[in-house]
């Protein structure tokens, strides 16, 4: 299955899609009409896509018993529909599992309108490379992916170059975010990228949440075989950006228009920068190793009446100790970042 021509041009562009969160009740039941208010936020800021079913939504949307799975794609497809978002929004749907379940969620999301499919290796540990980059070819059968380098600490694997460089060469490999929230893994990602058959057919997005402004300005040049191969994160698929968007869609374009253009101040972005990773670590927690980073951006949302409360599906997730604090803290010191 190929990508329109509208939304392959939107990715190779630069696009800012946002990590959709999963709104529950009191009964920790999916609320339905927060769910689409959520998406009307999203739309309303001016998103360039959107992605759902992924970590920020909660991967236990498909444990048995909860089975959100299906709802959660088709009520977010059915609010797209009904906004009139075009042909050139992107719509992503998460894909998780061993191959039998990747494929049967590959085939949910086509048949909900889903332009890609962000392919999680999370519960894989034990799997080869080659047994990892057979599924992702079985995917790319069903639908276009968009391949996920998640960090362990939310339950991802670690993943080397070669892994990198074969999944690039597969065909039906779009784009890749990469969150692996570290620089030495992240360039392993650009390295093995630039060095495939299909460098100049793959798009790197951003998903290090710790990084985002500076993941975005930066021109990776890669030697290969005596030449240079630049790549860059030309736009993100981010956690982050599923609070205060309307903010973040404002920097992300200007950082864009630097890009492109060369006109702004690189230092006052690179300052920014670090504004931005300021502001992450309190919602995503990495002083508890990210056990509060869903709760921080549920916290956001309830305080604008977006969802009801913070609850996850599973009740052991919810603020860290000292969290609130640090939330508050961001928020008093970064306004014109933290606003809706």
């Amino acid at each position: 299955m190929a990508l329109s021509p509208e939304i392959k041009s939107a990715l190779q562009k630069g696009s800012f899609i946002p990590a959709h969160p999963l709104a529950l009740d009191r009964q920790l039941r999916l609320d339905e009409e927060r769910q689409r208010a959520l998406t009307r936020y999203y739309l309303n800021a001016g998103v360039d896509g959107i992605a759902i079913a992924v970590h920020t939504t909660q991967f236990e949307i498909r444990d048995k018993g909860i089975d959100l799975l299906e709802p959660v794609l088709a009520i977010t497809a059915d609010e797209l529909t009904r906004n009139n978002t075009g042909n050139s929004f992107i719509k992503v749907a998460g894909i998780c599992g061993d191959t039998e379940q990747a494929v049967a969620e590959a085939k949910l999301a086509v048949k909900y309108g889903y332009d890609l499919g962000l392919l999680s290796n999370g519960g894989l540990a034990s799997w080869t490379n080659e047994q990892l980059i057979e599924r992702a070819r079985a995917v790319a059968e069903i639908i276009p992916v968009f391949g996920f380098y998640l960090q362990p600490a939310v339950g991802g694997r670690l993943l080397d170059f070669n892994f990198w460089r074969a999944f690039a060469n597969i065909e039906g490999v779009e784009a890749i975010k990469v969150a692996s929230f570290n620089r030495y893994q992240t360039l392993d990602v650009v390295r093995a990228v630039a060095s495939s058959e299909r460098s100049d057919k793959v798009d790197l997005y951003t998903g290090n949440d710790d990084n985002i402004v500076a993941d975005l300005l930066t021109p990776y040049q890669v030697p290969v075989n005596g030449n240079i191969v630049e790549k860059r994160f030309v736009g993100g698929l981010l956690g982050h950006w599923s609070v205060w968007t309307k903010p973040a869609v404002d920097y992300f374009r200007k950082i864009r228009e630097f890009v492109n253009t060369g006109q702004g101040n690189v230092a006052e972005l690179l300052a920014l920068g670090v504004a931005v990773t300021d502001m992450n670590q309190a919602i995503f927690d990495p002083q508890h190793n990210f056990h509060g980073c869903i709760s921080g951006i549920h916290e956001m949302l309830m305080r604008k009446g977006l969802l009801e409360g913070i609850w996850c599906i599973n009740p052991k997730e919810t603020l860290s100790e000292g969290q609130l604090d640090e939330l508050n803290r961001v928020v008093a010191e970064y306004p014109e970042l933290t606003g809706w």
